[in-house]
């Protein structure tokens, strides 16, 4: 999908006498049918621009919303169904346990005494746990988070563009 495509509500309007709308212009803010900056024979007063204003700025809110909304939708369905995922491999991984520690607690009570096998199996245990606690407490802080990037940066294009500082180049 093209960057263009992605960004959807970040795009120029072009505003016709009639009242329509030309979304999805490649062309920036002012730039005329035939893309010169000129308007081929649509030309509107300083005041009719200023008084649609209201309306384009409300429409570019509202498509900025909606596109955040599908965008946090999209992540937060994906996590849900990796963390279902993870859920029924713990609660496995759980049952699992029990018969293996058991076996090699019995294993090692051959030639050691079981109150030792059990304190070795126990103390390994607790170091492969600290393990994983810690790797990931590291994941968890370079992970993904929940974050609508392309909206905030979609947003950020579009205050620029009001201040004057970019242009609408999608």
């Amino acid at each position: 999908m093209a960057d263009n495509e992605k960004r959807g509500p970040a795009t120029a309007f072009a505003v016709g006498r009639d009242g329509s709308s030309d979304r999805g212009s490649r062309r920036g803010w002012g730039a005329g049918k035939d893309g010169s900056g000129r308007d081929s024979g649509d030309k509107k007063t300083v005041f009719a621009l200023i008084g649609e204003l209201p309306t384009i700025i409300t429409t570019l809110i509202r498509d900025e919303i909606e596109q955040l909304k599908r965008e946090l939708i999209t992540r937060l369905k994906a996590l849900g169904i990796g963390a279902a995922f993870f859920v029924v491999a713990a609660v496995l991984l759980y049952f699992a346990a029990f018969p293996l520690m058991a076996a090699i607690v019995i294993g090692l009570g051959q030639a050691l005494p079981y109150w030792l096998s059990a304190l070795i199996l126990g103390v390994v245990l607790l170091i492969i746990a600290a393990v994983f606690v810690f790797i990931g407490l590291s994941r968890l802080k370079k992970g993904v988070p929940p974050v609508p990037k392309e909206s905030v940066d979609s947003v950020k294009d579009d205050v620029k563009a009001f201040k004057g500082v970019q242009q609408y180049d999608r």
